[in-house]
C-alpha cells in the first residue's frame, strides 16, 4: 500500500510522463513530414540544377535525383491509405520528370501539388498554435544559426566558407518567393540530408516556430513590412486572403502574388511574418487546442490512419479540453458533462471503426459545444457571485466524500477504545493536506500538472480506496453480526491492531483525503485565475465551517449508537463508498486513455453515485457490488459461527 500512495504522488508530479506510448509517439517525425520537406526543397532548388533542359550543376541535379527519388520510397512505407495510390502516381511522374530534365516551372509544380495532396493524406502540424515570439527567435538565431547564416541571413558567417554545400542566404528574394515558413519549420526540426544543416529537434516547438518565421522575414525590407501595414488596415478583403496562421505559414510568398499581384505580396508577407500576432485569433486557450486536435484526427481517420485518429482524439480532451474542465465545471457542469460523454463517444467511434460520416457528425457536435462552452468560460461571465458559490460547493462536495470515511475510521477507534491509534489516521489527513499544498507550490511555480497526470491521480487513487473500502466494509459487517460476542471483540482488538495495522489506517485516510485535495486544488486554480478571490475565499470558509459541523454531528450520533448498529451502518456506508470510488475510478482510467470506452447510453450520468454511461464502468461497479455482498454473506456466516461455538 505504501508504494501504491508513493505512485500517486509520482503521477501527481511526473506531467505528460504518464501518458500512453502511443500518445507520446506523437512527436516521433513521420515519412510523410521528411518527404514534404523533400519536395519543397526540390520546388526551389531544382532552377540551380536544370535549365531550358540542360544540367547546369551537376551537384545539384544529382541531389534532385536522390531527393526525388526517395520521396516516393518513403510514400511506399507510408500507411495504407484510399489516398496512397495516386501518391504514388505523382511521385513517380515526379521521378520522372526530374530524370528527362524538365522545364523548373513543371518540376515545382508536380513538387508543390505533390506535397499538397501528401499533407491531405497523412495531416501534420501545419502551424504554431499561437503567434511565434520573434523576439526570441532573434536570440535564438544568434545563437544557433548566425555562425553559419550569418548575422543578417546572407550565408556570410564565419563557418561559411568551411561549409560544402555553402548555407542558405535567407535574404535571396527568388529563393525566398518559393519557400513556405512550414517548410522552414521542417528543415529546422530535421535538418537537411547531405548538407551541414543539423536538426534542432531538441528545441520546444513553439522556438523553432520562432526561428522560422525570424528567418522567414530576412528577405524583406522595412519599407515593404510598413506598406503591407497600412495595407492590412486600409483593404478589408485582405484579411479574408490570410485569415489565420495556418494559410500565412503554408503559403509561399509565389502563392500568394498569384492571388493579389506584386507588390502587394511582397508588402503583406513582409508585415505579416514580421507581425503574425495580426492573424492569430483571439485564443480560447485549450478549447481552440481541443478543436486543432479534433480537425487532425478527422483528417487521419479520414485517411485511413485510425491509429494516429485515436491518439489525436485522446490528445484533444488531455490537452486541450482537460485544462478548462474545472472551471467550466464550476459554470455550467450539465454542459462540461456533456462535452466530456461525446468526447468519449467519439473515441469509441474511431476505436471501432466507424463510418467517416458518422465520425465527422461527432466532430462537429463536439465543435457546437466548444462553441457554448466559450461562451461559458469568457471573463465577463466571471462574478464574485459565482466564484463564491463554486469555491463553497466544490469544497463541500469533495471534503464530505472524503470526511465520511474518516469520520468512520476515528468513530471505530473510539468505539473500541483505541484511542492510541487515533494519532495515526489524524495524521493520514494532516500529510494529505500538506502534499495537497506542496502539490499546489509545484502546480504554480515549478511544473504544469497535465490532464493525464489528473486523471490518472484520480482514477488509481478511487481505484485504491474502492478495493480498501471493500475489505474494511467486510470486516466491519462480520463484526455487526457477532452480537453478544462484541466484548469479546473488543477485548482482542488490542493484539488485532498492530503497528502495521495503524499504518495501514494512515495510508487509507492519506489515499482517500489526498485524491479529494488534489480535485479541488485544480478547481480552485481554476477559479483564482478569474479573480474574485476574496468571494473564494470567503465561499470555502463556509464550506470548511459546513464540513465541520457535520464532522460534529457524525461523531456525536456515533457514540450514541450501540456498537453493534455501529458497525453495521458504517459497513453499509463504506461498501456504498466502494461502488462509487470504483465508477470514479474506471472514468478516470477511461479519460487517460489507459481504458477502452464503450458508451451505454441509456445510462443516465450521476457523478455523485459514481454513475457514468460507459459499459466498463457499470461493469465495475456490478463487480464491487457483487464482491461486497459476496463478502458480506461470509463475514456474517463466519460471525454466526462463531456465536454458536
Amino acid at each position: 500500500m505504501l508504494a501504491l500512495a508513493r505512485l500517486l504522488l509520482a503521477v501527481a508530479f511526473v506531467g505528460t510522463a504518464q501518458l500512453p506510448d502511443t500518445v507520446m509517439a506523437q512527436n516521433a517525425p513521420p515519412s510523410a513530414e521528411v518527404a514534404w520537406r523533400l519536395l519543397d526543397y526540390i520546388a526551389v532548388d531544382y532552377p540551380g540544377a536544370v535549365s531550358k533542359g540542360s544540367i547546369i550543376s551537376e551537384a545539384e541535379y544529382a541531389e534532385m535525383r536522390e531527393f526525388s527519388a526517395s520521396v516516393r520510397s518513403r510514400i511506399v512505407t507510408l500507411p495504407a491509405s484510399p489516398a496512397k495510390p495516386q501518391l504514388l502516381a505523382e511521385a513517380n511522374a515526379l521521378v520522372a520528370s526530374v530524370d528527362q530534365r524538365a522545364e523548373p516551372a513543371d518540376v515545382a509544380r508536380r513538387a508543390r501539388t505533390l506535397a499538397t495532396d501528401l499533407l491531405k493524406a497523412y495531416p501534420v502540424p501545419l502551424a504554431p498554435q499561437e503567434a511565434p515570439d520573434l523576439t526570441k527567435g532573434a536570440a535564438l538565431y544568434a545563437e544557433q544559426c548566425a555562425s553559419c547564416h550569418g548575422a543578417a541571413g546572407r550565408g556570410d558567417g564565419p563557418n561559411a566558407k568551411e561549409l560544402e554545400p555553402p548555407p542558405i542566404a535567407f535574404t535571396d528574394v527568388a529563393r525566398a518567393k518559393e519557400r513556405s515558413l512550414f517548410g522552414l519549420y521542417q528543415v529546422i526540426g530535421q535538418g537537411l540530408d547531405g548538407t551541414a544543416m543539423a536538426s534542432f529537434a531538441h528545441l520546444p516547438s513553439e522556438d523553432r516556430w520562432a526561428v522560422a518565421y525570424y528567418v522567414g522575414s530576412f528577405a524583406y525590407s522595412r519599407d515593404d513590412e510598413r506598406a503591407g501595414e497600412q495595407a492590412w488596415r486600409a483593404e478589408p478583403q485582405l484579411p479574408a486572403v490570410v485569415p489565420d496562421l495556418q494559410v500565412l505559414t503554408q503559403t509561399t510568398p509565389a502563392a500568394l502574388a498569384a492571388r493579389v499581384g506584386e507588390p502587394q505580396a511582397t508588402q503583406l508577407m513582409a508585415y505579416l511574418r514580421r507581425h503574425p500576432e495580426a492573424v492569430a485569433p483571439k485564443s480560447n486557450g485549450g478549447l481552440d487546442v481541443a478543436r486543432r486536435k479534433l480537425a487532425d484526427s478527422l483528417a487521419a481517420y479520414q485517411a485511413g490512419d485510425r491509429k494516429r485518429a485515436e491518439e489525436l482524439s485522446l490528445s484533444a480532451y488531455l490537452d486541450g479540453f482537460e485544462p478548462v474542465e474545472p472551471l467550466l465545471r464550476v459554470r455550467d457542469g450539465a454542459l462540461m458533462a456533456k462535452v466530456e460523454a461525446t468526447m468519449g463517444e467519439l473515441r469509441a467511434s474511431l476505436a471501432r471503426g466507424a463510418p467517416s460520416a458518422e465520425v465527422t457528425a461527432q466532430v462537429g457536435e463536439l465543435n457546437a459545444l466548444f462553441d457554448k462552452a466559450a461562451g461559458a468560460l469568457a471573463p465577463e461571465q466571471a462574478s464574485a457571485a459565482s466564484s463564491f458559490l463554486g469555491a463553497f460547493t466544490i469544497l463541500l462536495r469533495e471534503g464530505v466524500e472524503a470526511l465520511l470515511i474518516v469520520i468512520a475510521m476515528i468513530a471505530f477507534l473510539r468505539k473500541t477504545e483505541r484511542q492510541d491509534v487515533l494519532p495515526y489516521v489524524h495524521g493520514g489527513w494532516i500529510a494529505a493536506l500538506a502534499a495537497g499544498g506542496l502539490t499546489w507550490a509545484a502546480a504554480t511555480y515549478l511544473i504544469s500538472i497535465s490532464g493525464a497526470s489528473r486523471e490518472l491521480t484520480e482514477g488509481f487513487g478511487s481505484l485504491v480506496s474502492a478495493i480498501v473500502l471493500i475489505s474494511v466494509g467486510v470486516w466491519m459487517h462480520g463484526k455487526a453480526q457477532a452480537g453478544a460476542w462484541q466484548a469479546y471483540i473488543r477485548d482482542k482488538l488490542s493484539s488485532a491492531l498492530s503497528k502495521r495495522s495503524a499504518w495501514f489506517l494512515f495510508l487509507l485516510a492519506f489515499v482517500v483525503v489526498y485524491r479529494e485535495v488534489f480535485e479541488t486544488i485544480l478547481f480552485y486554480a481554476a477559479l483564482w485565475s478569474q479573480g474574485g478571490q476574496l468571494a473564494m475565499v470567503s465561499g470555502a470558509s463556509l464550506a470548511v465551517i459546513c464540513l465541520a459541523g457535520i464532522a460534529w454531528a457524525l461523531l456525536s450520533y456515533s457514540k450514541r449508537l450501540p456498537i453493534a448498529q455501529f458497525f453495521s451502518y458504517s459497513s453499509v456506508l463504506i461498501a456504498v463508498l466502494a461502488v462509487v470510488l470504483a465508477g470514479k475510478g474506471v472514468a478516470g482510467l477511461q479519460e487517460a486513455g489507459i481504458l477502452g470506452v464503450r458508451p451505454f447510453p441509456h445510462l443516465p450520468r450521476i457523478e455523485v453515485l459514481g454513475v457514468f454511461p460507459t459499459w466498463e464502468g457499470l461493469l465495475a461497479q456490478i463487480l464491487t457490488l457483487t464482491a461486497v455482498l459476496v463478502g458480506f454473506r461470509a463475514a456474517g456466516r463466519r460471525a454466526q459461527a462463531a456465536a454458536r461455538a
